[in-house]
């Protein structure tokens, strides 16, 4: 490689928090030519094992129904064996969020340490 970031790592910060796994996106914009991947990359993390998932969206200022279809995807991923939850929607994230009645199958908290705490408590 010629030595720069990869577009996973550019998308994405994934990290193990006490069992859950926290993931970062760093874009703005999470639309059709990210989505994709982003979903790859939490659906890769489930099936090696990671079944406690946050979804931390407080850098993201806007989804398309790409990304939408994504997080619903990251959620059949996870199924019942462990939990997905999202972190720091604002703006027109959250406004979309409870457009389509997700706020009301996923978990919402303020920040991704939240999230986490009310996974572990469950």
């Amino acid at each position: 490689m010629n030595g720069s970031a990869s577009l996973e790592d550019q998308l994405v910060e994934a990290r193990d928090q006490d069992g859950v796994l926290i993931v970062r996106v760093l874009h703005k914009r999470l639309t059709a030519s990210t989505a994709p991947l982003f979903k790859t990359i939490v659906t890769r993390q489930v099936e090696a094992g990671q079944h406690h998932v946050v979804l931390d969206l407080a850098e993201v200022d806007f989804m398309d129904s790409s990304a939408l279809g994504a997080v619903v995807s990251c959620m059949k991923s996870v199924g019942s064996r462990g939990t997905l939850a999202i972190s720091g929607a604002h703006g027109a994230v959250l406004k979309l969020l409870k457009l389509t009645r997700l706020d009301r199958v996923l978990k919402l908290h303020d920040t991704p340490e939240q999230a986490a705490s009310a996974i572990r408590q469950s």
